[in-house]
């Protein structure tokens, strides 16, 4: 399989989560600067926006969902705005919170619509920001080298995640649970108990 269907992967854990937001809205008060409202990518960023919203006191959070997927690609490879904001954000300053900007190609996209909204300043924030991306948030709380990239798994993505990479697996020749589990740690660094694995494939 190519290199894509199976890529070094990440677990990441909630004390992360809690740092990353610690340490980004952090920054957000050292800027002197507070949103009024706080736009959150769905479905990645929605739980980050949440857990920034809490921390900077902010009462309005809004949904926006910029469809870019990865290992789980739109059929054109590009990001596309599928579900845009239903109400104008005239002279509001706005977060825009993504959990990674890997491509950055999302993050943009809603940034731009966000401003279209009336917007009176935008900033944007993400907890991982990968070297690469063509895009560099606002605020970030850990930069990832490009050689040192990895797909991040979250914890309000990992049975998603490891649902897809799983089924990509076992599909090769219909292999058990336990060699699944193995394969996953080989080809993807991904080390997840045995029980997941199973739990995984169930519906598969």
């Amino acid at each position: 399989m190519a290199h894509v269907d199976f890529p070094p992967c990440r677990l990441v854990s909630w004390p992360e989560i809690d740092r990353w937001s610690d340490l980004i809205a952090e920054k957000v008060r050292s800027a002197s600067w507070n949103p009024q409202v706080i736009v959150g990518l769905t479905r990645g960023g929605w739980v980050p926006s949440r857990m920034l919203a809490d921390r900077l006191g902010t009462k309005h959070l809004a949904a926006l969902r910029a469809q870019h997927w990865g290992v789980t690609a739109t059929p054109s490879g590009s990001a596309e705005l599928t579900e845009e904001l239903a109400t104008r954000l005239d002279q509001k300053r706005v977060l825009v919170v993504d959990d990674i900007t890997d491509t950055g190609q999302s993050l943009q996209l809603a940034v731009r619509h966000v401003a279209d909204r009336g917007a009176l300043e935008v900033r944007s924030a993400t907890y991982l920001h990968i070297s690469h991306s063509t895009y560099m948030p606002t605020y970030f709380a850990e930069e990832v080298a490009r050689d040192a990239w990895r797909w991040f798994v979250f914890p309000w993505n990992y049975w998603e995640d490891l649902r897809t990479l799983a089924g990509k697996v076992r599909a090769s020749d219909g292999m058990p649970a336990k060699e699944v589990q193995r394969e996953l740690k080989a080809r993807c660094l991904l080390d997840v108990p045995l029980s997941h694995v199973e739990r995984a494939l169930a519906p598969l």
